[in-house]
């Protein structure tokens, strides 16, 4: 058995995994969700080995709050991860089924719960499938209760208040990962009922622009997207749909060198939710 990890950087990759799935505070997180576009509703039968499934939606998520996905307190936070075995000094790596999707917004939770020790898989499962390395049927975690400990770091995420304020502020720039229609409201919201717009000081950049495949960037592709955007010397402040692809740009700026981030939790259905113009 290994000894225990230190994960220094926000990304490793599935060969990094292969090598090091034996060490002893190794946790694999699967953190797989279905897009809210696509109308399949499944979940993969298969997992990486030792994965324990991240319940995004009905563990991670305070269930009751009128809009999606809405960060959970740090007491259920605390609970829920205890569930799932993780202690102080565990070494998380986050994964989803469709590569980079929905394992950035639970790198993000960690780190605005206080905790560093995580990276996202690059590539997810489809680039563990497609090195060849084993998967196994997903079961349910039944380990021993973890003793992690929490410490909520409020600079990581904004809420409605902030925002109404952020938009008039021209030291902040919110940045927008839906794609260039629906930003620009030539195709409907996927949510029913949602109206099209976007939020005043905003710029798009979609979270696709993040990704070759199922992979993210370089870098240096990245460094250049970003230094492409009015945002010098400006603190960001990435929003979506619904707070989930949002962190995918957080985790493309961290990656290049950007600091001052911020994740707007609510929003676009928040906030088109909530001014209606």
């Amino acid at each position: 058995m290994k000894n225990n990890l230190i994960i220094n950087e926000p990304l490793v990759s599935v060969k990094w995994l292969f090598q090091n799935i034996e060490t002893k505070n190794l946790v694999i997180l699967d953190a797989s969700m279905k897009k809210v576009t696509s109308n399949d509703a499944s979940i993969a039968e298969k997992q990486i080995p030792k994965a324990r499934f991240f319940d995004i939606k009905n563990k991670f998520s305070t269930t009751n709050a009128p809009f999606p996905n809405t960060v959970p307190s740090e007491e259920q936070f605390t609970i829920e991860a205890r569930a799932l075995g993780i202690n102080n000094d565990s070494a998380i790596v986050v994964y989803d089924e469709i590569g980079i999707y929905t394992s950035p917004r639970v790198w993000w939770l960690f780190k605005v719960f206080g905790y560093d020790n995580v990276a996202v898989l690059d590539g997810g499962l489809p680039e563990w499938n497609a090195s060849g390395y084993e998967v196994e049927f997903m079961k349910k975690f039944s380990g021993e209760l973890g003793d992690i400990a929490f410490s909520y770091r409020s600079e990581y995420f904004n809420f409605f208040n902030d925002i109404e304020i952020i938009k008039k502020e021209d030291t902040k720039r919110i940045v927008d990962a839906r794609s260039k229609k629906r930003f620009k409201g030539l195709v409907a919201e996927p949510r029913q009922g949602l109206r099209s717009g976007i939020i005043p000081n905003s710029i798009n950049l979609p979270y696709t622009d993040m990704l070759n495949d199922n992979c993210l960037k370089s870098k240096a592709e990245l460094f250049t997207i970003f230094n492409t955007l009015d945002i010098r010397n400006k603190s960001l402040i990435f929003s979506c749909g619904s707070g989930i692809t949002a962190c995918i740009l957080a985790l493309g700026a961290e990656i290049a060198g950007f600091n001052k981030l911020s994740v707007y939790d609510g929003s676009w259905t928040e906030y088109g939710s909530l001014i209606l113009e």
